[in-house]
């Protein structure tokens, strides 16, 4: 039978009153750093292309990788890798069943973007 005093039932609360956990966040920027490795793989197979057809082709993408954006674009890769594998590497020990409690859970989110930050400027400085 339907219900009658449907309208008189409180809401449920929205999304927009609860406010952002780092596990969540840390979760879905994972997502976001596996969708821009993909797009770096793309870069990387654009460039090589261009070096297996001509000399033309091959001196566009290079000075384009070589500018200053695409130092900036390369750094950002480094980073989202960086972060990707730490996310991964995260999980892992989740699944071995350790650091599982909201504490540490959160402090590993926070190592994530720190550690990347740090692993990307060692790499940048390296190379």
């Amino acid at each position: 039978m339907a219900d009658v005093n449907r309208g008189n039932r409180p809401l449920s609360p929205h999304l927009t009153i609860y406010r952002p956990q780092m596990t969540s966040i840390s979760s879905i920027m994972v997502r976001i750093t596996g969708l821009a490795s993909f797009g770096l793989a793309l870069l990387v197979v654009w460039w090589l292309l261009a070096a297996a057809t001509s000399a033309g082709a091959y001196d566009l993408i290079n000075g384009l990788m070589t500018s200053f954006l695409g130092d900036l674009v390369m750094f950002g890769a480094a980073w989202a890798i960086f972060y990707h594998m730490l996310g991964r590497l995260r999980h892992v020990i989740w699944d071995l069943g350790y650091c599982v409690n909201v504490e540490v859970s959160e402090k590993m989110g926070i190592g994530m973007f720190v550690l990347a930050t740090v692993l990307a400027l060692i790499t940048a400085v390296a190379l």
